[in-house]
Formats: structure tokens, sequence, C-alpha cells
């Protein structure tokens, strides 16, 4: 996976996946650097992890949605001695298209799609030019799925999961590698869900810990999984519909329309 001497960025780290990560890699003896918006929450954190396990921590206060915040994470990825970036950061919310401000779900965007493309493209050439490094970038379950309510977020986790999968294959030689984690229904206040009480509507075992994703991520890794789903006991029927999916977009010889469209041209 990745040597103990290596330094960890991690976004959104202040709770949920992204404070659980800090926690499991801190415990593995990587220095850190802890990305978020909240500064209080974050120096609190870092004093927590230097205390108890013999690492660096430096804190960065980001907000993602901000081409200011995404700048300053680009510049401190830039330096080039960040061997794993986990990109977590990210926004949702569950409520109809026509009921969210469309600044709201333009901000949605901003933090999922573009500041997750923006910092995976500095650190990926940081990368590069040392020859190694790890990228992984925090999806979600609802990307394979449809759900009213979740246009949006759903869309954006859906470019997260292609465009991961893209990548790991376009830079396969270069030296750095990717992963595309795919939690379930996972126990973060993404959304407001823990004070609307999202959680409540389910069985508790149908509920993750942060913790169990973050360490499966990492396990994931060791395994050499380009997509980690952490709920998945067989990874074969990831395998079976990825490569169903990829079928039905290949084309076939002679590439014709459909008989059934009826579509006759001279």
């Amino acid at each position: 996976m990745i040597l103990k001497a290596d330094l960890c960025l991690v976004t959104g780290a202040s709770s949920g996946i992204g404070e659980a990560f800090a926690v499991s890699l801190a415990r593995r003896g990587h220095d850190l650097v802890l990305v978020a918006r909240r500064g209080g929450a974050l120096d609190a954190l870092a004093a927590r992890l230097r205390s108890e396990f013999p690492v660096a921590v430096e804190t960065l206060v980001a907000d993602l949605a901000d081409p200011a915040g995404v700048a300053a994470v680009e510049a401190r990825l830039a330096r080039g001695d960040v061997d794993l970036l986990i990109n977590n950061a990210g926004m949702g919310s569950l409520a109809g298209f026509l009921d969210i401000d469309p600044a709201d779900h333009a901000a949605m965007i901003a933090v999922n799609v573009t500041a997750l493309m923006r910092l995976t493209h500095a650190a990926a050439k940081a990368m590069k030019a040392a020859g190694r490094g790890t990228i992984v970038n925090v999806a979600s379950g609802i990307a394979f799925n449809v759900m009213p309510t979740a246009a949006v977020y759903a869309g954006t986790k859906g470019f997260v999961s292609q465009f991961t999968q893209a990548l790991a294959e376009e830079m396969a030689d270069s030296g750095v590698t990717f992963q595309l984690l795919v939690p379930g229904l996972t126990r973060t206040n993404l959304g407001g869900a823990e004070e609307n009480g999202l959680f409540d509507l389910f069985p508790a075992e149908m509920v993750q810990a942060p913790e169990a994703v973050a360490e499966a991520g990492l396990a994931g890794l060791e395994l050499g999984e380009i997509v980690c789903i952490p709920r998945l006991e067989d990874y074969g029927q990831w395998e079976a519909a990825r490569d169903a999916i990829r079928a039905v977009g290949i084309d076939p010889p002679g590439n014709a329309v459909a008989s059934r469209y009826g579509v006759k041209l001279n």
C-alpha cells in the first residue's frame, strides 16, 4: 500500500468518513494534512491525533465550494510531498429537484465534482512526476442506483465513479494508483442526516460506521481494488455488473440503429 513515512492529505476531515480516515492513517503512523471548512474541529482533531499517535499533523482550513479554497489545497498538493490523497469532502441533500435552489445545486457540483477533479489533477500531476502516489475518490452507492430526491447528488457521484475508473486505466503505467470508494448507507451528517432522523428509518445493522468504511478502503488498497465496495461480500458481483454495463456501451459491428426504432436510411 503506502509506506510509513508517507504524507496523507484528507479532505472533509473534520467529521464522518474523513475523520475516520485520519484516525486510521494516524494509527498506522502516517503524517497528515487535514482539510475542512471548520477550523475549530480541525484543530481539535489534530491535537487529539498528535497526543495519541507519533505523527505530525497540519491543518488547512478551506471551503471547497469556494475557488479560493480549492486553490489553497491545490497549492499544498503541488508541493509534491503528498503520497496519498483522500478526496472525501462532499455535499448532499435529499429533497425534490425543484425544491432546492439552483445555487445550492451548483455548490454541490462545485464540491463533489469540480473540487474533486481539480484536486485529483493537482495530486496526479505531482505524483506522476515523483513516479508514485495514490488517490482515493469517495463516491456513493447511489452512483449505481436511481433515487428520487437525490438527482443532483447521485449525478455528482456518478461522475466520481466514471472519472476515477477512467483515470485508473489512463494512468495505469504512471506510478499513480486510484481507488473508487463506494460507501453504502453510512452514519455521517451529510445533508443534515443526523438532525433529520434519516438513520432512524433503517434497522441499525444496515447503517455502516465511518470507521468501518475507512478501514475497508485502506484494506482495499492493500488488495489492489480499483473499486472498493465495503458492503459487497462477493466482489464478483461488481465485476459482472461492470462488464455488463461496459458491454452495452460498445458499438457493434456496423453500428446500425436497432430495428425497433424503424429507422431506414438510403
